[in-house]
């Protein structure tokens, strides 16, 4: 709870479902939080937006999220949006905003063998925001950068119920397998949110063990203390806190995308539709 009284707010966008990882673990540090998460799925994939437009969308959404819901705290998951847009909308908005970017100091501190992987969409690997925490936190570890073309696509698919192809799901994941000498890759950073939703089927394609790094406890953390530095009081509260989803297509999920959303304790509104755009 807040100072004053009140449950803190969070709200979530992501172009489609793979916030709902890092919604996950912000339940477990804050599960008295009233959360709106907006899934931008008539914007997906954000990868193939220019920077403007997508900042441009970014604004657009989360102006009407917070005109409607006023958040204590903005969740930006996922990785593509936050490497273009998190500069532009921290200047626009006063409200705090937590972005979501690839894991690079944990996995230079946890790598035994010096070979890290980024496992990101084409535009998350492209960026120089990207390369530049290589650069500023990489700590002398080896990074190759991936870019999956349809990696999170077929993460999408999965959590809505669909089956995918765990050759395709194999072909997207191995060039982040790298052989030097006698060293492998042992760390794998999962640089984009959809990605944790196929842990399962990512250890399946492996060709070896790795450590496959997921930001989102460490995301859920940042939340909290935000929250705290906001004179919220988080993380003892009895009460869980309420939780609604709007897709911006308007679309009424699945069968089965229903009872993951459930999971997550997000109810879904009659019409679907966010109606920000």
């Amino acid at each position: 709870m807040s100072t004053s009284g009140r449950a803190p707010r969070l709200l979530f966008v992501d172009s489609g479902l793979g916030g709902l990882t890092v919604l996950s673990a912000a339940r477990h540090a804050v599960p008295e939080a009233d959360i709106l998460y907006i899934a931008d799925d008539a914007g997906f994939p954000y990868g193939s937006k220019s920077d403007a437009v997508l900042a441009a969308r970014l604004f657009t959404i989360i102006e009407a999220g917070v005109r409607g819901f006023e958040p204590d705290c903005i969740v930006l998951a996922c990785n593509t949006a936050s490497t273009a847009g998190l500069p532009v909308l921290r200047q626009n908005f006063p409200i705090p905003i937590v972005g979501t970017v690839p894991a690079v100091k944990p996995a230079a501190a946890l790598t035994k063998s010096g070979l890290v992987s980024v496992l990101a969409t084409p535009a998350t690997v492209a960026r120089e925001y990207t390369r530049g925490l290589i650069q500023k936190f990489g700590a002398g570890a080896r990074f190759t950068l991936v870019g999956a073309p349809t990696l999170a696509a077929l993460a999408e698919a999965h959590a809505s119920g669909a089956d995918v192809d765990g050759e395709a799901i194999a072909r997207e994941v191995a060039p982040a397998f790298v052989e030097e000498g006698n060293a492998r890759t042992d760390v794998v950073v999962l640089g984009c949110t959809h990605y944790p939703l196929l842990l399962d089927k990512l250890d399946a394609a492996a060709p070896w063990p790795v450590a496959w790094l997921d930001p989102a406890p460490a995301i859920a953390r940042r939340i909290a203390n935000v929250l705290a530095g906001e004179g919220h009081i988080v993380g003892v509260g009895a009460r869980r806190g309420r939780g609604e989803i709007r897709f911006t297509s308007g679309q009424q999920p699945s069968p089965a995308l229903l009872r993951l959303l459930q999971s997550h304790h997000l109810t879904v509104p009659a019409s679907g539709a966010a109606a920000v755009l």
